[in-house]
């Protein structure tokens, strides 16, 4: 059967309405939809990983009961070590009792109190208060740096800070010591963690 020209223009435009009607359709509603399911899905599975993950927090409940304890313990320990009591005097009992092992190391300035106990600045947001003490003297270049490295080994609690090394000062001409000028002089501030409730 031969159409005209006008009915066959005719079919190529309903065809063309119709292909047009059916993406309009695939596209507003079949691919919404399917998102929707690939979205629903994903939500389940996360939905599934949560419950699986406080399944087993419930069967470890112990468990984590006694990591928690442990750790608070460790906690508890670490915090005896912090600066309690007279400030200034804590501070400074444990700084002449390390000196003692590093006699090459002269340490004839101390700040004096009081010190002023403050919010770590060292850290943003740490739940713990510092003081600070300013420590001046002098040593040779392999000692000073032996006492520095050991100190914060000893005392991880306790931070130096602000260290500024400089030659010793020259003497008089009659008086220079060939082993006192190869001496540095030094300052520093020493920081240390106060025990919470501490004075």
């Amino acid at each position: 059967m031969k159409l005209t020209k006008q009915k066959r223009d005719q079919l190529i435009l309903v065809s063309l309405i119709a292909l047009i009607a059916i993406c309009g359709l695939w596209f507003g509603l079949i691919s919404f939809q399917q998102g929707h399911l690939i979205d629903l899905a994903k939500r389940k599975e996360d939905a599934q990983n949560k419950l699986t993950q406080m399944d087993k927090s419930i069967k470890n409940v112990d468990q984590v009961q006694n990591e928690l304890e442990e750790k608070s313990k460790q906690l508890a320990e670490q915090e005896e070590n912090m600066a309690s009591g007279d400030l200034y005097g804590w501070i400074v009992d444990r700084i002449k009792a390390f000196q003692k092992s590093y006699s090459k190391v002269d340490l004839p300035q101390l700040s004096q109190p009081p010190l002023t106990v403050k919010d770590m600045d060292l850290l943003p947001k740490f739940p713990y208060k510092q003081i600070s003490l300013k420590v001046g003297g002098s040593a040779y270049y392999h000692d000073l740096g032996k006492f520095l490295a050991d100190f914060e080994n000893q005392f991880p609690h306790m931070r130096i800070v602000n260290l500024e090394i400089g030659p010793m000062p020259s003497l008089g001409s009659g008086d220079k010591d060939k082993g006192e000028t190869e001496k540095l002089t030094f300052t520093m501030d020493i920081i240390a963690l106060v025990k919470p409730g501490a004075s």
